[in-house]
């Protein structure tokens, strides 16, 4: 609570009524010219939307939050149905200092939607659009993510409002890339997983490593790689009881694999390494760098 208050205290001179600060790029190479007439102006919309609606139901206290969504369009018809693959980032400020660390990296492949030139972009969650409703859902996963990082569980009430966006979506007709299927991504398989209680220890262990990254960089290095490891044994811990396969950590750790080995590369118990590689095999390179095993 202590360090919650000390993080309120930090931002708390500037209310702001929205809480994104989100850049938009758009990539239509994959799509005719015709279809990318079509989207003049979408990129803006998209941009507005996100950065000037208001997302929580109380004033937002604290800096927005840097984020960013890199729309690639793959698909596109002469009537307005398109497909995109989307990659959102998000960034949180280190405790008192002017240094950033990544929050999310998401690479969603699967939003399908329709749009037509000029189309408004409404804030209405009582029903489900593929356009806005995506928006929507994002815009609550990555205010969530940041509150987790400053309070432990401080994302539950986002990721909730995420996961009523995700039932509306399950029964309409625009439900692939939201229901869990055999690929490796789903957006109901996040955020059902951030709100099951077997995940409420890596929750835990979310916070605490952001708060290891804090006192890293404001007190102490050798104290603040100690507790960042510490976080990453809690993690480890979970092994025998949750699935490392799951959408929840393999999101975890492709936001953080660069981050933790540049944090613990003076860490003097290289077996922290050993142990990531069992649990995140997809990022074993780094981790055997970091040992020096290649």
């Amino acid at each position: 609570m202590k360090y919650l208050m000390a993080a309120f205290l930090l931002f708390s001179s500037v209310v702001f009524a929205q809480e994104l600060n989100c850049t938009v790029t758009v990539n239509m190479d994959n799509i005719t010219p015709s279809s990318r007439h079509l989207l003049d102006g979408f990129s803006q919309a998209v941009s507005d939307y996100l950065n000037k609606n208001h997302f929580t139901s109380d004033n937002w206290v604290g800096g927005r939050i840097n984020c960013g969504m890199s729309i690639f369009f793959l698909s596109a018809t002469s009537d307005g149905n398109f497909s995109a693959q989307v990659v959102v980032t998000s960034q949180r400020p280190v405790y008192q200092s002017n240094k950033n660390c990544l929050m999310l990296s998401i690479n969603d492949n699967m939003w399908s939607f329709t749009y037509q030139q000029g189309q408004a972009f409404i804030l209405n969650q009582s029903t489900f659009d593929p356009l806005t409703s995506f928006l929507d859902y994002y815009a609550y996963i990555i205010i969530g993510y940041n509150e987790d990082s400053w309070e432990e569980f401080g994302g539950t009430p986002y990721f909730n409002k995420a996961l009523n966006i995700d039932n509306l979506a399950l029964t309409s007709s625009f439900s692939k890339g939201w229901v869990i299927s055999s690929s490796s991504y789903s957006r109901e398989g996040l955020v059902e997983g951030l709100l099951n209680d077997k995940y409420r220890p890596y929750r835990e262990a979310f916070f605490q490593y952001y708060y290891g990254i804090d006192f890293y960089e404001n007190r102490n290095k050798a104290e603040g790689a100690q507790k960042i490891a510490n976080a990453l044994k809690m993690i480890y811990g979970l092994r025998n009881s949750v699935d490392f396969g799951s959408v929840v950590l393999r999101t975890f750790f492709d936001a953080r694999s660069g981050e933790i080995v540049q944090y613990l590369k003076n860490y003097p118990d290289k077996n922290i390494f050993v142990m990531l590689t069992k649990i995140d095999p997809a990022h074993t390179a780094k981790y055997d760098a970091a040992m020096g095993l290649n």
